[in-house]
Order: structure tokens, then C-alpha cells, then sequence
């Protein structure tokens, strides 16, 4: 048996003692995660300072804060979340017990992903914790530092064998993929998304794939400019770029291109100074592989802004290309760096046009004051979600279900629906064994009256539950009548 048979083994075994099923013990476990993000802040911060150079205040804005605030909500709404959900009835079901049940699925796999190695693949395990599952946690390989800290460190918090931590790297991944899973949950790219879709495939594993793709932002010219280009600039160049729903191109008409560029050109100075290289609040490309694949997308385009670079120190400066087209190199794959293009489009007609004509995005930005222009933008174009006049902040909503269309992933994930993704939601029926003449329309032998009366129970829509309060009201009333002729007369 390979070491990640073992594991997945054992968090099975695990996971049938029923241990993870009480709400007392999720709660606790859940607890325990805070206290992770509490005490070893420092640790996570080191370790993502030398994978992604970023600042101790960043990681904790950008990587643990949501986790904590995840954490917290799912405590307080555990108890809302797991109890049973009661169905409208109808006039069959209106004397029974009919509700639905959600129920742990088993064991869940989580694949995180490298660009911020601690929110991606911690969020996904506050949802598995909650819905009473087993996980096998498998960071990114790339994110090597903030791994080995997963791995030395959250064992100390969480149950080792409900909750374990496996690193590694290609073999390791290929090899958990070939256990069976209850869910796997993973985030990246869709080149290795459709390979982990075909791994659960093998076991009839349902997924969530919470991939990327080249999200679009289109800039209405009659829009506050300043305001716009100030958020674009910081939704493209946090994390250097490295961003899975970062704006990856701009649309916008000739005719604003150049306030565009300059008011960008000012965001850029007051977010990370004349020189960003040295500034400690501008990151780094993750490995030289990434470096020179983003460099690399540069060839034939435009720099209007930035575009300096240090290989050694594996530094792009927040760049901007202009004169782009869509048959641009930099435009055929997600950059997933600190490089915006921007296209020149006639109008909300092409932009729109131009998104429909390439796979359904992360997400679509749309910065404009008319709010018809922007439901029309909702209306024709598809994506996992769409933000008008900000960038990323959806992200940060655990009311809204974060997830991807098509191309760029399926599934959800955040708050209540963490916890429904990797749930089963189990439905339950609960009849008497009485009545039994209303059932006789569906035994045999079947005749045109009692055809007649199924037709009428099974298509007539009544509403059970104000039926009811009529009935009760009803009841109330005749007692009222029978108390006073009875006793007041």
C-alpha cells in the first residue's frame, strides 16, 4: 500500500467511527483552525514572504483574514446550515414529514493552488470541516514553503487522521487521484482540471473545479475614470498579478485610451512608488518557469507602462500593453501576471461581442454609470460572476457562491454554500401507515376514475400550508361557536 493509499485509508476508517459527524466536534475542529490562524501568523507569513515575497500585512489581508471570517460564520451558522429543510407539501404529501436532510459525503480531497497557497486551500476545508467530512489536503508543490508549514504545523491543530496533509508533487497528486473520493475539490488551471475531472471519473467522483481564464473588464467612457482605473490597478497588480479573477484585459474605446493609460500610470506610482521593485508591498513571480512564460507572452506587443524586469529576482514591473488585438500572443492564454492589454472596441456592442466570442470567463468587469448598460452586460454575456465599478471584492461576500461557467470551472464554494457543495442534501419522506383508501387511485386495476383522481392530486396546485391555516381557523371558529352556544347562552 503507497503512503497515499495509507492516508486516504485511514481517513476513511476514520470517518465511519461517525467521530466527524457531530456538531459539537465540527464546531470544535473549526475552533481549533482559528486558533491556528492566531498562533502561528508568523509562520504562515515567513513562509509565504519566500514563496510569493509578500509583505506580513499582505498575507494576513489577503490569505488569512477571509479564512478567519469563513471560520466564524460557519460556527455560528452550523447548527442553521446541518438542521433539516422543510419542502413545500402538496395534497399528498400535506399530512407528512417531508423535509430535506444535508449528510456528510465522506472523504473529500482538496488540490489547493500555489498563488495564495493558504486561502484556496484552507477556504474549501472550513466547508468540509462544517458539512462533517474527512479531507486529504494537498497544496501546491510550487508554494513549497507555505506546504511544508501546512504540513509540520496544522497536524498540531486538527485531527491527524480526519484531516491529514500530503505534499509532494506530480507522482504524489497522480497517485491520490487514483483512491476512490467522496468529492474532490481542486483549483488551477483547466489544463489540469480536465485531468482531475477524468481521475474522479474512474469512481464516478463528483468535482469542483474552481479554475480561470481570461476575464475581461470593459471601461465605459462615461464613467469617473480616476475611480475606475484606481480599482483596476489594484485588482490586476495584488499579488503581481498572480490573481485567478485579476482583470485580464481591458476593453475600452480609443478615445478615453489615453486618460486610461495616465490615470493607471498615477494608481501605480501612489500603490507601489517610482520604483515597485523595491517596494515591500509588490510581490514576485512564483518560480523562473512563470517568469519566462510571462515575459514571454510580451513579444510583439506594445509597453506603454512599465515593463521592466530582473529574471534573477524574478521581478515584472506592473506593466500595460496597448495597440492589442485579440490575435495578440499575450491574448491567447490566461497572463496570470502583472501585464494588462488593453483593446480597442467601438462600443458595448463589440465589447460584448468580443467576451461572447472566447469561453465563459471567472469573471466579467464592467465599469460604467448606466446601470442599463450594465444589465445588458448581465444579460448577454455568461461567466461565473460579474462585478460592476470594483474588482475582486465578490470574492470576499460569503453570501455569493464563488465559482466558475464552462471553461473556467464548475461548483461553488464560500460560506452556506461550502457547506451544500460538499454535502449531500438528502431528501426524506416520512408517511403513516394510515389513509391507505387516498392511495388506491395508484394500485391496480388502474381505471379512468382513479386516473382522474391522480391527475387531480398530482396536478392541482394548492397552497398546502395557507390550506392549512384556513382548516386550523376553521376549527378555531367552530369551537369558538360550539363553546358559545354551549356555555354562554
Amino acid at each position: 500500500m503507497s503512503p497515499e493509499q495509507l492516508v486516504v485509508h485511514q481517513a476513511r476508517k476514520s470517518f465511519q467511527t461517525g467521530k466527524s459527524r457531530s456538531l459539537e466536534f465540527r464546531i470544535q475542529q473549526l475552533r481549533s483552525l482559528s486558533l491556528f490562524f492566531a498562533e502561528r501568523q508568523k509562520d504562515i507569513a515567513d513562509a509565504v514572504r519566500q514563496d510569493l515575497c509578500k509583505s506580513d500585512l499582505g498575507t494576513e489581508l489577503f490569505e488569512t483574514l477571509g479564512l478567519e471570517a469563513e471560520i466564524k460564520l460557519a460556527i455560528e451558522k452550523l447548527a442553521e446550515w446541518a438542521a433539516p429543510r422543510p419542502v413545500e407539501k402538496n395534497l399528498l404529501t400535506m399530512l407528512d414529514e417531508i423535509y430535506i436532510q444535508p449528510e456528510p459525503l465522506g472523504v473529500v480531497l482538496i488540490i489547493g493552488a500555489w498563488n495564495y497557497p493558504w486561502a484556496v486551500t484552507l477556504q474549501p476545508l472550513v466547508g468540509a470541516i462544517a458539512a462533517g467530512n474527512a479531507a486529504i489536503i494537498k497544496p501546491s508543490e510550487v508554494s513549497g514553503h507555505s506546504a511544508r508549514v501546512m504540513e509540520e504545523l496544522l497536524p498540531l491543530y486538527l485531527d491527524k487522521e480526519l484531516y491529514p496533509v500530503v505534499t509532494g508533487g506530480v507522482s504524489e497528486t497522480q497517485e491520490l487521484l487514483k483512491q476512490r473520493f467522496d468529492h474532490i475539490f481542486y483549483t488551477g488551471s483547466s489544463t489540469v482540471g480536465r485531468l482531475v475531472m477524468a481521475a474522479a471519473a474512474r469512481h464516478l467522483t463528483p468535482v469542483t473545479l474552481e479554475l480561470g481564464g481570461k476575464s475581461p473588464c470593459y471601461i465605459d467612457k462615461n464613467c469617473d475614470l480616476r475611480v475606475a482605473c484606481r480599482r483596476i490597478t489594484w485588482g490586476k497588480f495584488v499579488n503581481c498579478g498572480q490573481t485567478c479573477i485579476a482583470p485580464d484585459y481591458i476593453l475600452c474605446e480609443p478615445s478615453i485610451q489615453r486618460q486610461v493609460l495616465e490615470e493607471m500610470r498615477k494608481s501605480i506610482k501612489e500603490f507601489y512608488t517610482d520604483n515597485p521593485k523595491t517596494f515591500e508591498d509588490y510581490g514576485r513571480i512564483i518560480n523562473q518557469q512563470h517568469f519566462k512564460r510571462i515575459m514571454a507572452l510580451m513579444e510583439g506587443s506594445t509597453v506603454a507602462i512599465g515593463g521592466d524586469s530582473d529574471e534573477s529576482q524574478r521581478y515584472i514591473a506592473p506593466t500595460v500593453l496597448k495597440d492589442i488585438t485579440g490575435d495578440s500572443k499575450v491574448m491567447r492564454e490566461e497572463i496570470f501576471g502583472p501585464l494588462l492589454p488593453i483593446i480597442s472596441v467601438s462600443g458595448v456592442d463589440e465589447a460584448i461581442q468580443f467576451i461572447k466570442d472566447r469561453e465563459k470567463p471567472l469573471v466579467v468587469y464592467v465599469f460604467s454609470h448606466d446601470n442599463k448598460l450594465i444589465r445588458r452586460v448581465i444579460a448577454e454575456t455568461s461567466s461565473g460572476a460579474l462585478l460592476a465599478n470594483d474588482c475582486l471584492v465578490h470574492f470576499t461576500i460569503s453570501a455569493l457562491p464563488f465559482g466558475g461557467v464552462g471553461n473556467s470551472g464548475m461548483g461553488s464554494y464560500h460560506g452556506r454554500h461550502s457547506f451544500d457543495q460538499l454535502s449531500h442534501l438528502r431528501s426524506c419522506l416520512i408517511k403513516k401507515l394510515a389513509m391507505e383508501g387516498a392511495n388506491a387511485m395508484r394500485y391496480p386495476p388502474h381505471t379512468a376514475k382513479k386516473l382522474r383522481w391522480a391527475r387531480f392530486f398530482l396536478l392541482k396546485h394548492v397552497n398546502v400550508a395557507r390550506l392549512q391555516q384556513v382548516a386550523l381557523m376553521a376549527m378555531l371558529a367552530g369551537l369558538v361557536a360550539f363553546v358559545v352556544k354551549r356555555f354562554l347562552r
